[in-house]
Formats: C-alpha cells, structure tokens, sequence
C-alpha cells in the first residue's frame, strides 16, 4: 500500500510517526527498494504501522506477525523482512513466538514499539510498565517488575538486541539499520511517548 504519514490516525502527540519515518529513513539509506522488502504488523497502536510506507505490507491477525514474518522470510529469502509490534503483544500475548524467533535465530528484523502500557484499549498496565506506574488496571500503582526485553532476548540466544529511542531519532535510525544489516534475528525495543495513557 501507498501512502503518506499525514494520513496516520493516531492521539494527538503519539510517536509512533517518529519510528516510522526512522524506518523509512533506515531503508532509504541502505538502499532497500520497496520491491525488496516486507513489513509485517498486527494490532495494537503499531498495528496499521507497515501501511504507512511505500513496501509490501501485512497487517496480520492478533498474535501471529512474526510467525507470518517468518513464513514470508522462508518462501523469499532475498526479500528484507520486517515485523512490527507493540509490547503488549510481543511481550506479553505472544510472548511464545518472540522467544523461538530468538532461539531460531531466524533472518528477520523485529521493531518493538514499547509505550509501557495497552494504549490502544486505553493505558492499562503491560509487561513492561514500571513497577510504581498508576494504570487503568494499576489505580494505585503497578506491582508487577517490569520485564527487560533485551536481558529476555540475550537469554534466549538473540545474537543482536538493542535499546532505543525515539526522541533520539537520529541513533534510532541507525540502530534500525544495523538490525536490517544483521543476519539473523534482530530485535530493536523502542521506547516511545505515549501522552494519552502513559503518564509517568
């Protein structure tokens, strides 16, 4: 699908824009044309994500991007294969998936947009919301620790797993690119804003 940023429907002050034109930014750089790659996504608030960029592009059922991610790898494996999530999902629903892509090591890249809560059903705690955070599910605060996708990744044998930002564009965008350039799984955990919902 073709289409352009202005057309993102997201709570006003969302960051979401900001990883997404970091990816685009990323491919445009390493020269991946867009008939040379696939972007996967689900649900959630990074859910329509891989529609906003001239490639090929899938929004998958709940659950199920980096299965399809890894099935469109195996049938092509020329193509660049992406697959884009949100830490509710990808660390908490599907969780089982992400740790076998890990231990695979399968050739993907997987971009995490990590806004520490379910924004999208309206701020309640994820696995990755801080310990001490108020939610919709945590009035008085949250008492679960929050997970550490990176130490999880490493522990499931990830050769590449790194940490960003995206207020720090610039270095989230060549984190990006050094993640499509490595063969094997890669994952890059983006902890973003979330003005609506996240407010601590």
């Amino acid at each position: 699908m073709r289409s352009g940023l202005t057309n993102i429907q997201r709570c006003p002050g969302c960051w979401d824009t900001l990883i997404i034109m970091a990816i685009k930014n990323a491919f445009k750089e390493l020269g991946i044309e867009s008939h040379q790659r696939v972007v996967v996504s689900g649900v959630g608030c990074a859910g329509k994500a891989s529609q906003y960029i001239d490639w090929y592009a899938a929004e998958t059922l709940h659950w199920r991007a980096i299965p399809f991610a890894v099935w469109t790898k195996m049938a092509n494996p020329e193509l660049t294969v992406m697959a884009m999530w949100w830490d509710g999902d990808g660390y908490g629903i599907w969780l089982g998936h992400f740790l076998h892509a890990c231990k695979r090591d399968d050739d993907i890249t997987y971009i995490v947009f990590n806004n520490e809560n379910y924004a999208l059903t309206t701020g309640q705690s994820s696995p990755t919301t801080p310990v001490w955070a108020k939610t919709k599910t945590a009035p008085n605060w949250n008492t679960s620790l929050p997970m550490d996708p990176i130490a999880l990744a490493l522990t499931a044998w990830a050769k590449f797993a790194r940490k960003a930002d995206s207020a720090k564009f610039a270095e989230l965008k060549e984190i990006i690119k050094e993640a499509i350039q490595h063969k094997g799984f890669s994952l890059v955990d983006v902890t973003q804003a979330c003005p609506s919902f996240k407010r601590w």
